[in-house]
């Protein structure tokens, strides 16, 4: 039994597809090149398994996601999955929320950041740079055109370059296109453990 979990968490759920994934036994060579391009070093997810259904939306997908989170210069790696949590908390998906929770913690070796933002949301006591990293991020989720010059200002105020701020951008933007994805495709569950 399982039960789908509503809570932001930084501990990372089952996310459980509506779609069965494609089978890596039986997938299909087109599948298989698509599939080529997530990480090698990591697993393959259901969620990714479960976009192998749409080969070509894929094969962009996976190189865009990659550039954009895990591109050597710009914005830190910990700053763009913060602006990951900021998207993903506005959109409520509970599972992006807690993957990106998770990373920064790890990259930052602190759960600082993660734990205020889950227990006070938007009135988080965040550093000058975090503040204005997350507070753009939560108003592009929010509506693309209540970013203004003003909160570019704030972000150039609180240290960002151009680049950084382009970084930030993408990133808060993959995570408005990942989340209704995830929210699409499938559920956050907790396994209910049996007594």
């Amino acid at each position: 039994m399982s039960r789908i979990i509503h809570k932001f968490t930084r501990t990372v759920p089952t996310w459980q597809p509506r779609v069965t994934p494609v089978n890596l036994a039986q997938a299909t060579p087109e599948q298989l090149e698509a599939l080529s391009v997530t990480p090698s070093n990591t697993k393959v997810s259901d969620y990714v398994l479960t976009l192998a259904h749409d080969v070509e939306s894929l094969k962009v997908r996976s190189p865009l996601f990659n550039a954009i989170m895990y591109d050597a210069g710009g914005m830190s790696r910990a700053e763009r999955e913060l602006g990951a949590i900021g998207a993903s908390m506005v959109n409520r998906c509970i599972y992006c929320a807690a993957v990106h929770a998770d990373r920064h913690a790890k990259l930052e070796k602190d759960t600082a950041v993660t734990d205020e933002l889950f227990t006070k949301g938007e009135k988080a006591d965040l550093s000058e740079r975090n503040r204005a990293i997350f507070d753009f991020a939560r108003k592009l989720s929010e509506a693309p055109v209540a970013a203004t010059p003003e909160d570019m200002a704030t972000l150039k105020e609180a240290g960002l370059s151009e680049e950084e701020i382009l970084d930030l951008i993408l990133s808060t933007a993959l995570f408005g296109w990942a989340n209704r994805l995830m929210h699409v495709l499938g559920d956050p569950v907790r396994e209910e453990v049996s007594a």
